[in-house]
């Protein structure tokens, strides 16, 4: 874990920890053209306490980006399902939220100069629209029936949830040809010389949805379905 303290930059705890930046938002702390200054400054600007504000980043440091050690890979497949919707379904539509005000802000004043910006934009909408419907599907019909399946594997749901895995592999594959798109558009998330803050935070918050998306993609194919072929 790093050393943030109340004496350590805005624009330098959003670099290290790019989740912090909703947080700032919520407070009205420029983190971006004004973020060069001492957390403790700009809390006292605010009239917040600098202390609550530093033990807010510090608690939500202790969550970003990990699992808390467990090893989901030896959940039973109740648990296994219960760990992927609060883990990942959850983290997803909570991070489209959150990250598409500052995809809309870079590309609305970037774009014009660096159109792939606006293909990032776009991408980041499909991507959301995807895999929305992908995760509410799973939540509301396949994950379900995987659970009534795995329980007791009878030839009639054999049957139907056969197709539903072959379904949701191929919409994975889908949401990875546009992961990959989008890591070629930003130079592997590498923001330009100059870039904004609110430029560097989307492009490590793209880093982060691909990563995470990758890591939930592999419980699923690799484990979860598994059980199912396993059955079938």
């Amino acid at each position: 874990m790093s050393q943030l303290t109340l004496d350590t930059q805005v624009c330098d705890i959003v670099t290290v920890l790019p989740k912090s930046a909703d947080l700032f938002r919520c407070l009205r702390i420029d983190f971006c053209c004004g973020g060069k200054i001492a957390l403790k400054d700009a809390a006292e600007e605010r009239k917040l306490n600098p202390e609550d504000v530093l033990n807010s980043i510090k608690e939500m440091e202790k969550t970003w980006g990990k699992q808390g050690g467990m090893d989901p890979i030896s959940f039973n497949s109740k648990t296994l399902v219960a760990y992927i919707q609060r883990r990942y379904h959850d983290g997803l539509r909570d991070e489209f939220l959150l990250l598409a005000p500052y995809i809309t802000k870079v590309s609305r004043v970037h774009g014009e100069n660096q159109p792939h910006l606006l293909r990032v934009q776009e991408i980041f909408k499909e991507l959301r629209s995807e895999l929305l419907d992908h995760t509410a599907d799973e939540d509301e019909n396949v994950f379900p029936l995987i659970l009534k399946f795995l329980e007791k594997p009878t030839p009639e749901l054999k049957e139907k949830v056969k197709p539903y895995i072959l379904e949701l592999e191929r919409e994975h594959e889908n949401a990875g040809e546009l992961l990959a798109e989008l890591r070629d558009l930003t130079n592997n998330f590498m923001p330009p010389d100059g870039a904004c803050g609110t430029y560097r935070l989307v492009y490590a918050r793209l880093a982060q949805l691909e990563k995470d998306t990758f890591d939930h993609v592999h419980l699923e194919n690799n484990n979860l379905f598994d059980r199912v072929r396993a059955a079938l």
